[in-house]
């Protein structure tokens, strides 16, 4: 008989939760103000204009928005949110000239 036990199956099963990091919003897609635009580890991706960067890494909005990935060397790229034309998520309001 064998004295110890097969060692596949008893030293696996230990493994991390995915954390879900990457890109959440992509260039040109229009995003609310706190809209996380990208989880990361480190910085990969610099701050740019009316975004921020929380205490683990994450670049979010403070605007309404257009995304725009803008190279500022020739490895890095800057995240910037820059406003839109029409306001993001709100219907235009009925007037009475438009309704009539």
């Amino acid at each position: 008989m064998a004295s110890k036990k097969a060692a596949g199956s008893t030293r696996n099963g230990r493994d991390s939760q995915s954390k879900r990091l990457g890109v959440k919003a992509w260039g040109g897609q229009n995003v609310l103000a706190g809209t996380i635009i990208v989880r990361q580890r480190g910085t990969k991706f610099y701050v740019g204009r009316n975004v921020r960067i929380g205490r683990d890494h994450t670049i979010y909005s403070v605007i309404d928005g257009k995304v725009t990935f803008e190279r500022f060397s020739k490895q890095k790229f800057r995240i910037s949110v820059y406003p839109s034309e029409r306001k993001v998520g709100v219907a235009p309001k009925a007037t009475k000239a438009t309704a009539a």
